[in-house]
């Protein structure tokens, strides 16, 4: 979008038409070029899976005549274990073993203070526990802690008031451990956090199995180490962060990784946050973060007035609260899964690589819909963004397959260096040279764009070698349906866009398949575009969802030497291709002006220098 609103104001005696439209007709992901994409495959290829869970955290069952059971009746309890000791609501085990929890404990405390080589289990069955102040499970020390929740049990824990702290460490959740903490079960486990988060692990936060019900103040689910589900159902609703894995003493922890449950997440922050890398090989998600896509900040385009909005970067300020939907710092990895994503800030954000290669994806979005700082590549899946400022933004972007409509306020697919700032601004450099490292690269997939801003726009070059491409364009004459500032170059798939006539710009001369831009009289959304060929048979039809005066279509079936007829609604033409590409490649319309078309290959103003 940026050069385009610049040639806009430059250019601002041209008359601009309305017009746009298109439509009709788990491990690792591939691109066609030499990348920051083969970073992303590896970086994914690298992550070993295989020792996520053992097969312990599996497990839900228990020896219950080997086991210690602790009655809490009140503010006390009661226990005949040696292991367990009780100080009024306070009750610390010391030992190895199973300890079967039930009954109701007011303000009160469930501490585990064990050797560091021994692993614990506690089996909730219908336990209640609330604590003003603290947690109500602490685990202090041991090597690793299994929590339960039996069959059909209901278990509640809450934390009430600002934290007081009782020794060195900071307690500040309902369930709070400085070891290895793997929930799972057969029961719900219900909590509240008035204040601070709802578990925290300052190792490994591992869950497997049951059902989760986690209101918190701040984050819902927080894991130093790591963060790591196979499955279970959950409802959180977050002060802050839904899920939150992040350790700031180790670049190569705080990672997340999923590859099963059922997610409902309601956050005031990010729903999903990973400091290092998120993985998700599977699973359903609803998300909703920061007020969803409805409460996104707006601010009016300083270089296009009165042509719409633009949320604020992504980016933000160090006190500001990031919205987004599922989101990591090195790479995001979308293998498998099903979500639907309501999302203030961008929906998938990566400040590194992005990587999807699978799942069912439906977002709405304040800002980008798709966004990484580095490489993004899309080899698979269904993508339906209905709501965004861009659509899919990157430094590189490599599109292999997929299934993949967007609807954007800006631009639909947008490649641009620097980190993110909604593809306007910030970025500095001349705004008409190729940015290094910058491009967009499309062998496959089929890709629907609706955008107010350019349909494809990379501050690079624009390679398309297979695929089908529908665009329906701007309709402000500002922006194009292509846009780029590298080079363009199409060799295969198909492509059908519909744009205002103003910035329209064609694939370059390096093309090696037919593509022809000409202009044809105004028409409305929904007017049919078919090409025939010289006998008469029908090659490609679409109905563009916006008014549009110019139209952009290859295929193989378009070959030098070839006359073609094209027809808009009443409008038709004849189109000779007299070399591969029919249209000026600069930019200019085949046919010299809106609403005539001359067969041949060049004329018309060239609009872009």
């Amino acid at each position: 979008m940026k050069k385009s609103i610049i040639l806009s104001v430059i250019l601002s005696f041209i008359i601009l038409l309305s017009g746009c439209g298109s439509e009709n007709n788990e491990d690792n992901n591939s691109g066609n070029t030499e990348s920051n994409t083969q970073n992303g495959a590896s970086q994914q290829l690298s992550i070993d899976i295989s020792e996520m869970f053992t097969d312990r955290d599996m497990a839900t069952d228990y020896d219950e005549e080997k086991a210690a059971f602790i009655t809490l009746s009140g503010n006390t309890a009661s226990c005949e274990s040696d292991a367990v000791t009780i100080d009024n609501s306070d009750i610390t085990i010391t030992d190895e073993g199973t300890y079967i929890v039930s009954g109701t404990l007011t303000d009160g405390t469930i501490i585990i203070n064990a050797d560091d080589t021994d692993k614990i289990q506690i089996v909730l069955n219908g336990a209640n526990i609330s604590r003003s102040s603290y947690a109500a499970v602490y685990v202090l020390s041991a090597d690793k802690v299994f929590i339960t929740t039996t069959e059909g049990s209901e278990n509640n824990l809450t934390s009430t008031g600002e934290y007081i702290q009782s020794d060195e460490n900071n307690v500040d959740a309902v369930i709070f451990s400085k070891a290895d903490l793997t929930l799972n079960g057969k029961g719900l486990l219900s909590i509240k956090a008035d204040t601070g988060h709802g578990i925290v692990s300052k190792d490994d936060l591992v869950f497997t199995s049951g059902k989760y019900s986690i209101t918190a103040a701040s984050h819902s689910f927080s894991g130093k180490d790591s963060i790591r589900i196979a499955g279970g159902e959950y409802t959180v609703i977050s002060g802050k962060d839904g899920l939150h894995a992040e350790n700031a003493d180790d670049e190569n922890s705080g990672f997340l990784y999923i590859s099963g449950g059922d997610f409902r997440i309601t956050s005031e922050g990010d729903g999903i946050s990973a400091g290092y890398y998120a993985r998700i090989d599977g699973g359903e998600y609803t998300v909703t973060s920061g007020g969803g896509s409805s409460n996104a900040s707006e601010k009016s385009d300083p270089m296009n007035p009165g042509g719409g909005f633009f949320a604020s970067p992504s980016s933000g300020t160090d006190d500001s609260v990031s919205t987004k939907g599922i989101k990591a710092g090195v790479g995001l990895f979308i293998n498998e899964g099903t979500f639907e994503l309501d999302t203030a800030d961008d929906s998938l954000h990566s400040n590194g690589d992005l990587s999807v290669s699978g799942g069912n994806i439906s977002i709405a979005s304040g800002d980008d819909g798709l966004h990484a700082d580095a490489a993004l590549t899309v080899s698979g899946g269904t993508i339906n963004i209905t709501e965004s400022y861009e659509g899919i933004e990157g430094l590189s972007i490599d599109i292999t397959g997929g299934n993949i409509s967007i609807v954007s306020a800006d631009d639909g697919i947008n490649a641009a260096g620097g980190t993110d700032s909604s593809g306007f601004g910030g970025r500095g450099g001349d705004i008409f040279a190729a940015t290094e490292g910058v491009y967009i690269n499309i062998s496959g997939g089929e890709i629907y764009i609706n955008a107010d801003g350019d349909g494809i726009d990379s501050n690079g070059d624009l390679t398309v070698s297979g695929g089908k491409i529908c665009i329906s364009g701007p309709t402000d004459g500002g922006n194009g349906s292509l846009d780029y500032n590298g080079t363009g170059t199409i060799s295969g798939g198909v492509l059908m866009s519909a744009e205002s006539f103003g910035m329209s710009q064609n694939f370059g001369t390096s093309s090696t398949q037919g593509v022809m831009m000409a202009s044809v009289s105004s028409a409305q959304a929904g007017t049919t575009v078919t090409l025939y060929d010289n006998e008469g048979n029908e090659l490609l039809s679409w109905q563009p969802e916006k008014q549009f005066s110019t139209v952009i279509i290859s295929s193989p079936d378009i070959i030098t030497g070839q006359s073609y007829t094209l027809s808009a609604g009443n409008y038709t033409t004849e189109i000779t291709m007299t070399s591969t590409v029919y249209g000026n490649s600069s930019g200019g319309i085949g046919g010299g002006a809106p609403g005539g078309m001359q067969p041949g290959g060049g004329g018309g103003p060239g609009m872009r220098h």
